[in-house]
């Protein structure tokens, strides 16, 4: 997918060096490249921003036991 819009980048480059004005080939750049990549990267993202907090989950909750055990079993040495 990164070939993709790194080809999408050079031709929408591209299409804004064509336009008529600076602020026109700006806008052109950021409707048709940075919007659209920005869309997509994100939606693409968003299994493994799920994944990476389901497992940040996992650990507190991990940690949150092993403190729990550590609580009940008393102070070291007793």
């Amino acid at each position: 997918m990164l070939i993709v819009a790194i080809a999408w980048i050079y031709v929408v480059g591209l299409m804004a060096l064509t336009e008529p004005t600076v602020v026109a080939g700006i806008v052109t750049f950021l409707f048709y490249c940075v919007v659209p990549l920005g869309i997509l990267f994100y939606l693409a993202g968003s299994r493994k921003r799920k994944a990476r907090r389901v497992a940040m989950e996992q650990a507190a909750h991990a940690a949150r036991m092993a403190a729990r055990q550590a609580a009940e079993s008393g102070p070291a040495g007793e």
